[in-house]
């Protein structure tokens, strides 16, 4: 049996002992626009792969594969993400 001792309360305007304050909850409009952004890097990022892809003389048809599967993947996480 493990007697605790309870804790004094705090004084007011003391620092919480959490490291991080609970965040508020987003509205509608700012998750859209959020994620509206971010699948716009997801598409910076394609672009960018299959640059980078083409000046290496790589076949267009894996530049199409590897870029639409990248994009799928890194949607699939932002769109699937509650914290956005």
């Amino acid at each position: 049996m493990s007697a605790e001792t309870p804790k004094p309360p705090e004084p007011p305007g003391h620092a919480r002992s959490e490291p991080i304050a609970p965040r508020r909850r987003r509205l509608g409009i700012e998750r859209f626009l959020t994620r509206v952004m971010v699948t716009a890097g997801i598409i910076g990022i394609g672009v960018a792969i299959a640059a980078i892809m083409h000046s290496q003389k790589s076949q267009g048809w894996l530049i199409g594969f590897v870029v639409s599967i990248v994009s799928v993947i890194l949607a699939a996480f932002v769109w699937s993400s509650r914290r956005l």
